[in-house]
């Protein structure tokens, strides 16, 4: 994806990370996951985000994660 998969922008939700083109927190995708949900079941609740943008979000936090360790 070329395009940012996660905005930053203080008219949408007053600033929260939330996945491009949607008002959906990213932090939604990590409760769905600490909670025990499948990934399936987030975008099933939350259509607006496609599932390359979860995946693309995933890739570049576990790249970050991995060059900070």
């Amino acid at each position: 994806m070329n395009e940012s998969v996660v905005v930053q922008d203080p008219e949408i939700l007053s600033g929260t990370p939330v996945f491009a083109g949607t008002r959906v927190p990213v932090r939604n995708l990590l409760d769905y996951l600490e909670g025990g949900y499948t990934l399936h079941e987030f975008l099933d609740d939350f259509p607006g985000v496609s599932k390359a943008q979860v995946v693309e979000f995933l890739e570049q936090a576990s790249a970050k994660l991995l060059v900070a360790a």
